[in-house]
């Protein structure tokens, strides 16, 4: 069989297995065995968590690369394309890189079935493998104990949140969830909970690990100050630190992350700050300005979309006059979601939304979603067939100093950003 991009390998790999997500560590762990994949050459952080997961990672990558460490980030999922889910001392890979990695696992995998996340995540680490590098930053693709990613030993886990998210995998409460994000601590090694308020479960398991635990407003804290903010750990403190366009409980995570490496990689405040300068991520929180103010972001559940209108309000002056200027959603989520619960905590802040299901199989259809606001008591909604023609009815109604809202899911958001190659708003 004869395989020669990368379109042609994913497409071969979605064929090999009758389960997109399929979470176990026996069969991913023997194909890394026998590719000696399971250990790494350099320091390494596995970043887990319902939410901010992305934007850690990110923040990390900036402030090592800034550092002049050679860095490799593997995140997930991607918005357009494959290749965005790793990157190389900031690039990101090319299709012949995953190609050669992914004929190598499949011939080694023999009659073992890998889902292509296994085989993703397998071929990240080959990549790494083949490049000398600093430090690896891999980040959890759904929970953690039995992610795929945990095959690895990290020198420090973190957990940035804890949120209900895939309850059908993971749990229906916070503390069912927090255990199985805790699986990728480690024995006698560092620990962060990024989270405010860490379950017990996750604590508890940490101090069977004797894994030293460090949380947020506990061990660590941060505070804005107009302009800047400061962060503390012991006694190492930085002050009038720039803001980011990322969530600040993040860019505190990596922070401590950072400070408990120091001994093994030494990065000074001024690649601190520069990082933090120079630090963005695409559809994470991302205000665009212009004629009309757009927001995306890949929010997907109720703790998500809080922290979003958090952003909105101090994106958006308060009006005193919702006929000079209105806030449109471009809207829509996968079924398996909390829909009504997402709704629920941003609906004050919206004057009209636009809704539309997106193209792929786990998406919410239109009969849902139109439940969803009939049960918030939301009438004004339009419903559209498709992201791209719920963005070409806001390009057509929007005025100067409105804000389009686009959120929901990592879908929605590449879903609107394909669309808006060829649609002005």
């Amino acid at each position: 069989m004869q395989l020669n991009t990368l379109e042609d390998w994913l497409g071969y790999l979605y064929t090999l297995h009758n389960k997109e997500i399929d979470l176990g560590l026996g069969r991913v762990k023997e194909v890394a065995r026998r590719l000696d994949l399971l250990t790494s050459n350099c320091p390494t952080i596995i970043v887990g968590g319902t939410n901010g997961k992305g934007s850690t990672v990110k923040g990390l990558e900036a402030i090592y690369q800034k550092a002049n460490y050679r860095v490799g980030a593997f995140t997930t999922p991607f918005l357009m394309k494959h290749n965005e889910q790793v990157r190389v001392c900031g690039q990101l890979a090319n299709d012949s890189e995953f190609c050669s990695a992914f004929e190598k696992i499949n011939q080694a995998r023999g009659d073992i079935t890998l889902t292509i996340f296994e085989f993703n995540t397998l071929a990240v680490l080959l990549i790494f493998k083949n490049n000398s590098l600093d430090v690896l930053i891999l980040e959890v693709g759904l929970g953690g104990r039995l992610d795929a990613v945990n095959i690895i030993d990290a020198d420090v886990s973190i957990v940035t949140s804890i949120a209900l998210d895939h309850t059908d995998r993971l749990g229906d409460t916070r503390e069912k969830i927090a255990f199985e994000k805790a699986g990728i601590f480690r024995s006698n090694q560092p620990a962060i909970c990024g989270d405010t308020d860490p379950p017990n479960s996750l604590v508890d398991y940490a101090n069977q690990l004797n894994a030293p635990l460090y949380c947020q407003n506990n061990h660590f804290t941060y505070y804005e100050t107009g302009n800047h903010w400061t962060w503390q750990f012991g006694t190492t403190n930085y002050r009038n630190l720039p803001l980011t366009s990322l969530y600040l409980q993040n860019m505190s995570t990596a922070l401590a992350a950072i400070t408990l490496l120091q001994s093994i990689l030494p990065v000074d405040e001024n690649s601190i700050r520069s990082g933090l300068n120079d630090v963005a991520l695409i559809g994470r929180c991302e205000v665009i300005p212009g004629r009309v103010t757009i927001i995306y972001d890949v929010a997907h559940n109720p703790a998500a979309i809080f922290l979003l209108v958090k952003k909105l309000c101090a994106t958006i002056p308060i009006k005193t006059d919702r006929t000079v200027s209105k806030t449109y959603a471009l809207f829509s989520m996968l079924a398996d979601k909390d829909i009504d619960s997402s709704i629920q905590v941003i609906k004050n802040k919206i004057d009209h939304w636009y809704v539309a299901p997106l193209f792929t199989n786990r998406a919410a259809s239109k009969e849902r979603l139109e439940a969803a606001f009939s049960a918030n008591q939301i009438q004004a909604v339009t419903v559209e067939s498709s992201v791209d023609a719920a963005l070409q009815s806001l390009a057509q109604l929007v005025k100067p100093d409105d804000c389009v809202v686009i959120f929901g899911s990592f879908h929605t958001v590449a879903e609107a950003l394909k669309a808006r190659e060829h649609i002005s708003i």
